[in-house]
């Protein structure tokens, strides 16, 4: 009998299963078993995909099944055979079509990262006071976004204007599916208004970039001590304000990567060590993932999910109170709505979008 999904959803389910049998034999070798954060890495993506498979094994042993009954039905030798293997056949085809319909809605949803926490850091690009301002707005919204869904959000580092305004904010966003919340955000964020520092009335053009980072575990990026470069300073803040005498401050460099961190909110140097350190775990991290998803078929990765930051993925124009998300030509008048924190129109159509675009990859 023919299989409901299609031989390039099986072809990867067949991928997914063979991924979990290397992860069972690397549970019980003992090279994993004597190495504590490998061991934690497998256990992790072991219980990750565990869910998955079973509905997989499932799937298989249903379509089995159902050919099974589909031979007994169609024998003219036993009439009274081939009434049960009918009855039996329609079951086993609802079940199959529930199962499939599951499998193929993970597969389209694929996020490897869905639960995780993650690190968002809003930066003021183009626009001068205008853009941090802006920075200020959008981490605002966000803010209200994650609160609604039950996320904490906690400010690890920022840099603030004597206007209100942010040149970056780095905060952590913690809670279930915080990923799945924020991982179209990623990109550039352009705001067309008259600003407050404006006296003529003309509309300018600010812009800002966000970057939503998945955060690891500790024991999931591996950062030497000889890596890094610790410097400690004197923090600052908008007119005078939160000014430290003493060498709070702490800016971490990854040597092998260039990568820099610096954290000055907190008035511990410990604090802000430990904060900077989760902020380049998760670069770090996010650094390896993409060079993962680089070197597979890219017909698996939508665009729409792809957290280029370079691209400019959404419009804010306060004049027309329109909201645009250039990936999807996508537009909402409600701009006040959205500043508020109520995105979902907007994630919803990018998220049908994505799922559009992998069923054609299936």
């Amino acid at each position: 009998m023919e299989s409901s999904l299609s031989p390039s959803a099986l072809r990867k389910l067949a991928e997914i299963e063979a991924q979990f049998r290397d992860l069972e034999a690397s549970l019980s070798d003992p090279r994993t078993l004597s190495d504590a954060p490998r061991y934690r890495r497998a256990a992790r993506e072991h219980g990750r995909l565990s869910r998955l498979v079973s509905l997989i094994r499932e799937y298989r042993l249903v379509t089995d099944r159902a050919a099974e009954a589909e031979s007994l039905a169609g024998d003219p030798t036993d009439a009274e055979m081939q009434d049960l293997a009918r009855e039996e056949l329609d079951t086993f085809r609802a079940r199959e079509g529930v199962l499939a319909r599951e499998l193929e809605e993970k597969l389209l949803a694929e996020d490897e990262d869905a639960e995780r926490n993650v690190i968002l850091e809003i930066r003021a690009g183009t626009g001068g006071e205008e853009a941090a301002l802006f920075a200020a707005d959008v981490f605002r919204m966000y803010v209200r976004y994650a609160e609604a869904r039950g996320l904490k959000v906690e400010v690890l580092d920022a840099r603030r204007t004597d206007l209100g305004g942010l040149r970056e904010v780095i905060a952590s966003v913690q809670g279930e599916g915080a990923h799945a919340a924020l991982r179209y955000e990623s990109g550039g964020h352009r705001v067309q208004r008259i600003p407050q520092t404006e006296s003529a009335g003309r509309i300018h053009t600010s812009a800002v970039t966000v970057a939503i980072l998945p955060e690891p575990e500790e024991v999931e990026v591996d950062i030497r001590d000889e890596d890094l470069r610790i410097e400690t300073f004197a923090a600052s803040g908008p007119g005078g304000q939160h000014v430290n005498k003493t060498h709070s401050a702490v800016r971490i460099t990854h040597l092998p990567t260039g990568l820099v961190v610096s954290c000055q909110d907190e008035k511990s140097q410990h604090m802000n060590r430990a904060r900077a350190m989760r902020v380049l775990r998760s670069r770090l991290y996010d650094r390896l993932r993409r060079e993962q998803e680089e070197a597979r078929a890219s017909a698996r990765r939508s665009m729409i999910g792809s957290g280029d930051r370079s691209e400019r993925i959404r419009t804010y124009n306060f004049p027309q109170n329109r909201v645009t998300d250039h990936r999807i030509g996508f537009t909402i008048h409600d701009l006040e709505g959205v500043l508020l924190g109520r995105l979902d129109p907007i994630v919803d159509a990018l998220r049908a979008r994505e799922r559009e675009e992998r069923l054609r990859a299936l």
